[in-house]
């Protein structure tokens, strides 16, 4: 978001130097104006080039363009709206993940006892089939070593 209002900065900055420009070309394209009663001796020409009506198109045009960039960018901008929602879903979020840390920390406890558990049945059934063996080396005549 903050490219996008850098961007609208520099597109404000850039429609202010166009008004500017057109109304120094305007002025300097202007034809004197004589009001009763108050004459200048020294009177200025306007210089000749484009006439003024081809600037005031020029300007017109180009200022015409930049606020339509800026109406553009101030819509691309995300609105109140949106960023209550997206805060709640970012709330909504930080209480999954926690939910989901304490599910794995129940899951973490649940695996170390089942691998206790089988632990314990391993042993138990190393003691069956040892047992078993004893058994049946007693019942063929033989004696278990130890």
């Amino acid at each position: 978001m903050a490219d996008r209002l850098t961007q609208l900065q520099d597109a404000v900055n850039e429609l202010a130097e166009l008004f500017c420009n057109s109304v120094g070309i305007l002025q300097q394209q202007a034809v004197p104006g004589h009001f009763p009663g108050f004459d200048r001796g020294g009177g200025r020409t306007p210089q000749q080039g484009q006439p003024a009506e081809d600037y005031a198109q020029l300007f017109a045009t180009l200022i015409g363009r930049k606020v339509k960039d800026i109406d553009t960018l101030i819509d691309s901008l995300p609105s109140e709206d949106s960023s209550t929602e997206l805060q709640l879903q970012l709330s909504a979020l930080e209480l999954l993940e926690r939910e989901n840390e304490a599910a794995g920390q129940r899951l973490q406890e649940v695996v170390a006892r089942g691998q206790l558990l089988l632990q314990k049945i391993q042993a138990a059934l190393h003691d069956i089939a040892q047992s078993q063996l004893e058994t049946q080396l007693l019942l063929s005549g033989h004696r278990p070593d130890g």
